[in-house]
């Protein structure tokens, strides 16, 4: 049997809809492995059945991380959060983190991670980390946007090799403070925090990137995510 990766949804709030982009459902399959899009509720006895269900989860991208959750209360800039899933998710990490069971966090989620374990973000980059890095790229959304560093060490270097890489970029929040339970693993050239790994697991990453965008054109988007699907 196939191993399964459930998938955060994504919320359309105008709608009042779930809904997923096809590319991380793809890359999944890709992968050999079969995505399925979880509920979205904070019934833990449901959360507790559809995570035993899974081998792995995939943190999506998505609404901007509620500011409560480190700290601070948000800006004119911040987008409206999503109360549900701020909780689902918590709970999903917890427990995934606690079993070492393998998770993989994709733009909100490296900003989700790291808000969880204590850390801090920008709530709004252009307003506050001035630059004259291209974050917010329009489409088509598979190309490179700038430039990342892979730090020496850690096993992102093992996956992707460590040094120089390109990469997508689509987000206006990012990691500001980082938690001490996670490890840096790329740098963007304005000096964002572009990868994290949590200290002590197995296999719990997360990028600020989106190889769900590139993975059919670039090798190391894909690397990325068999490296997660192998893990699990």
């Amino acid at each position: 049997m196939k191993k399964v990766i459930g998938l955060i949804p994504l919320y359309d709030d105008e709608k009042e809809s779930y809904w997923m982009l096809p590319g991380y459902m793809k890359v999944i399959e890709k992968c050999g492995a079969l995505p399925i899009m979880l509920p979205l509720c904070n019934d833990k006895d449901e959360l507790d059945d559809v995570y035993i269900l899974c081998d792995g989860i995939l943190f999506t991208g998505g609404h901007d991380v509620d500011p409560s959750m480190y700290g601070e209360k948000a800006s004119d800039k911040c987008g409206i959060p999503n109360a549900l899933r701020d909780t689902m998710e918590a709970y999903l990490l917890n427990k995934a983190l606690s079993d070492d069971k393998p998770v993989f966090g994709i733009c909100r989620g490296i900003q989700f991670f790291n808000a969880f374990l204590g850390g801090t973000l920008y709530q709004d980059l252009p307003s506050e980390h001035v630059s004259g890095i291209e974050h917010h790229m329009e489409e088509p959304y598979d190309r490179a946007a700038h430039k990342v560093n892979v730090c020496k060490g850690t096993m992102l270097s093992d996956i992707i090799g460590e040094g120089i890489h390109e990469v997508n970029s689509y987000h206006h929040q990012a990691i500001k403070d980082i938690s001490d339970k996670v490890t840096v693993s790329a740098v963007s050239e304005d000096g964002l925090t572009e990868a994290i790994e949590v200290n002590g697991r197995r296999f719990a990453m997360a990028v600020q990137w989106h190889p769900e965008f590139s993975f059919e054109n670039n090798a190391e988007s894909l690397k990325l995510i068999k490296a997660f699907v192998d893990a699990c």
